[in-house]
């Protein structure tokens, strides 16, 4: 017997996110494929947002979830792809990026 596929509340949240975002982008900016831009899909590279798009992007992340983008966090690696821009909300909703966590020492919960 094949053990059912259990999606557990944080995976439905993750895929909400990542559809909101992908939902913007594509409202957004000229996609001439929309089945193209997946999770992983670089924005940049792809040619779907440049320096320009990447501030908009920024723009509706503040309003949308009430973060500040830090000049410092303006990278690929927290703005390029759907997937990112998720991992990166998730880590500034839980208090701050890990870099900055482990830069101040860190904290254990006990």
């Amino acid at each position: 017997m094949k053990p059912a596929h259990h999606v557990t509340p944080a995976k439905q949240e993750d895929r909400h996110l990542k559809d909101r975002l992908r939902q913007f982008i594509l409202e957004s900016f000229w996609v001439p494929d929309a089945q193209a831009v997946k999770d992983g899909t670089s924005l940049l590279d792809s040619g779907v947002v440049d320096s320009t798009g990447i501030q908009e992007i920024i723009g509706f992340l503040e309003h949308e979830f009430g973060i500040e983008v830090l000049d410092e966090e303006i990278v690929p690696d927290n703005l390029d792809s759907v997937q990112r821009i998720a991992d990166y909300l998730a880590r500034k909703v839980k208090g701050g990026l890990p870099d900055t966590a482990d830069a101040a020492g860190g904290t254990s919960t006990a």
